[in-house]
């Protein structure tokens, strides 16, 4: 149980919380109350307010509406100004711009163009909105008159800084010689880089507004004029050079350059540039192969004829990339083979005049002059590829003409080299074109002297013979299969030769001097062989070629050495009369041994005086016949007089025995002397 005094105090604080509670109520209350009364006054307020400005909107908005119908006229006013200014400047374009186009472009491009523009724009705007207006006929024909303008520009700039390409700078670009110290890529400037803005320019406004391809035709005519002249001039430049000097010189004269400067100009002393085409030229030379024998001008021609070929190739690419800079794209190709026409026709139509120069000295038998073709077929394969690659994109007609050129060379080598074999067999046996001393015959020199020549163009001549082949192999011939039709070719002139030879050998009436003639041609034969490659490449086909002249030399050196039989027959042992020693001789033995004698002397002088006018080139091979004849003879001779020198024979010995052993051999020793 609670004591009472705890729970009095309990409920006096139970008291006191209620009482603040209620309280607390209280004040919520008179809260609520004063909210409610601002909530009212607020709502007052805010509907007072909207009614306001309900009022404010209904005044404004006809004024706002007012004041943007007026902003939208004002704008509508001032396009239409504006519009009509617009309008009213192309009427004005013609007076504008009439000063301008009628002075032309000249100096001031970029304000021409200008004009132009704004002449364009006038003739689309009365065509569209007026087109039987007068304005428009007069914007029409400023607009003619300033693209006539234009294209005349155009014309006068290609043809006042188009200039011909000198030949030094031509050199220059062909030589690429890696011997000199400068080592700078030669790059043509055509046009100068200000003048080329300028053509630029007005090529693509000519392709884009004038719509006019006339101005192409303009560039490729100026173009093709200065690269014809450029090839044409290195051409005379050779000949010029050549006629005084012998090899091409070229004063590099410093403001020649300045007509067709370079990218990359070449700054060296004038005699190294001299020292330069010199060597380009000798270097040519020893590539090309020198042709012994032939005209120097045709060696003057053939240089010249294969320096233009390869300054076509390297101009033809300069103008190319020239080209690529002013032509449109889709016409480049078109423009390019137009340009390049003329001297490419003038290239293949003295190529042809080779070959039917070639053709009538096949007719004239004169093969060394057809010698010009091979060092020119050899040069155009090599600078093929480099041709192909330029007329890429050209037509065929111009893409067939170098393939052309090179089997028509190829056509007339290979028939010069058929007629050579054939003319070698067949040349007649003429008795007053014989050598009287039986020396070297000048079939014999020349068809060697030609086969030689043959050894600087082995491929091209194997390439000839080839391409005359019908076979399926000849098709796609190797190097092998050419080098032996070439082997086999060298045989059978060197067959022919011999054959020709042996008959023209039986037009000697003395068996002995046709048997020195064969010697002499034979030797000179083997050791031009032995000299040179020849022999090397006879013996792809023929193994035993060497061996086999060495063999017919020497069978011609018996048959010689038989005609001294008549003199030591009278003196050989086998012919001697048998005689006792001691025994007085019969007078028939006396004679007999006084005839021996006679007929040895006589056969000797008769032998000597003959046969000193014969000739043996060879020193090696004379003095070989000479010392074997010399020790039959002096050996024979010197055992008949030993046996009969001291025979009482005769009365008279020294009107027999003329002559000691010694005297016999030097007599001999002047044989094929004729100095002596």
């Amino acid at each position: 149980m609670i004591p009472p005094q705890e729970a009095s105090a309990r409920r006096r604080e139970i008291e006191d919380k209620l009482k603040q509670e209620e309280e607390t109520l209280s004040f919520i209350r008179d809260s609520l109350e004063k909210s409610d009364q601002l909530t009212k006054n607020m709502v007052s307020i805010l509907s007072s307010f909207e009614s306001r400005l309900m009022k404010l909107e209904n005044s404004i908005i006809p004024v706002h509406k007012q004041t943007e119908n007026l902003q939208r006229l004002q704008e509508n006013v001032e396009k239409t100004l504006s519009c009509l200014d617009h309008v009213i400047s192309y009427y004005h374009v013609a007076s504008d711009t009439e000063k301008i186009i009628r002075e032309g472009p000249t100096g001031r491009l970029e304000e021409y163009l200008g004009s132009m523009a704004k002449i364009q724009k006038a003739v689309e705007y009365f065509q569209d909105n007026s087109p039987d207006s007068p304005e428009l006929n007069k914007v029409k024909l400023l607009f003619e008159r300033g693209k006539e303008s234009l294209e005349s520009e155009f014309r006068s700039l290609m043809t006042r800084h188009s200039k011909v390409v000198s030949p030094v700078l031509i050199l220059d670009l062909i030589s690429g010689d890696e011997e000199l110290e400068v080592q700078e890529d030669v790059a043509l400037e055509h046009l100068p880089e200000s003048v080329l803005q300028d053509v630029v320019r007005i090529s693509l406004w000519l392709v884009e507004y004038g719509r006019n391809q006339d101005f192409m035709n303009v560039y490729y005519q100026i173009r093709s004029s200065q690269l014809d002249r450029s090839i044409k001039g290195l051409k005379e430049h050779f000949r010029k050079s050549s006629s005084s000097s012998g090899v091409p010189y070229s004063p590099a004269i410093p403001n020649k350059r300045k007509d067709t400067p370079t990218k990359k100009p070449i700054k060296r002393p004038g005699h190294e540039h001299d020292f330069r085409v010199k060597h380009l030229s000798e270097a040519l030379n020893d590539k090309h192969g020198p042709l012994p024998g032939r005209d120097d001008m045709l060696d003057v021609e053939t240089d010249a004829y294969i320096h233009c070929v390869s300054a076509f190739v390297r101009l033809a690419q300069s103008e190319y990339q020239l080209l690529m800079d002013i032509i449109p794209e889709h016409h480049q190709k078109k423009t390019f083979d137009s340009l390049i026409q003329d001297a490419l026709d003038g290239l293949m139509l003295e190529g042809e005049n080779i070959v039917s120069a070639a053709r009538k000295a096949i007719i004239r038998h004169d093969f060394s002059t057809v010698l010009t073709v091979f060092p020119i077929l050899r040069h155009l394969k090599q600078t093929k590829p480099e041709f192909d690659q330029v007329l890429q994109g050209t037509a065929a007609s111009t893409k067939n003409k170098l393939p052309g050129l090179i089997t028509s060379m190829e056509t007339i080598g290979a028939k010069a080299l058929e007629d050579f074999a054939d003319n070698i067999k067949n040349d007649p046996d003429k008795e007053y074109n014989m050598p009287k001393d039986g020396t070297v015959h000048e079939l014999t020199s020349n068809a060697i002297l030609f086969l030689q020549q043959l050894l600087d163009f082995q491929e091209t001549a194997g390439a000839m013979l080839a391409s005359q082949e019908t076979s399926s192999s000849a098709t796609s011939y190797s190097s092998e299969f050419s080098k032996r039709l070439l082997s086999t070719y060298i045989c059978k002139v060197l067959g022919n030769l011999q054959l020709n030879l042996l008959s023209k050998s039986k037009v000697y009436e003395d068996p002995a001097l046709s048997a020195i003639f064969l010697h002499n041609n034979y030797n000179y034969i083997l050791k031009s062989l032995e000299k040179s490659e020849l022999i090397q490449l006879v013996a792809v086909t023929q193994k035993t070629a060497e061996r086999s002249y060495r063999e017919h030399i020497e069978q011609q050196i018996q048959t010689y050495q038989r005609s001294w039989l008549k003199v030591t027959d009278y003196i050989s042992e086998k012919n001697l009369p048998v005689f006792q020693p001691g025994v007085k001789l019969r007078d028939k033995e006396r004679q007999m041994i006084k005839e021996r004698f006679k007929g040895f002397n006589d056969g000797l002088e008769e032998l000597c005086k003959i046969q000193k006018a014969w000739a043996i080139p060879d020193t090696e091979q004379r003095d070989k016949i000479r010392q074997a004849q010399k020790n039959i003879v002096k050996e024979t001779y010197g055992a008949f007089l030993h046996r009969y020198s001291s025979v009482p024979f005769t009365k008279n010995p020294e009107k027999y025995i003329k002559y000691r052993v010694e005297q016999v051999g030097d007599m001999i020793d002047r044989l094929f002397d004729t100095s002596a």
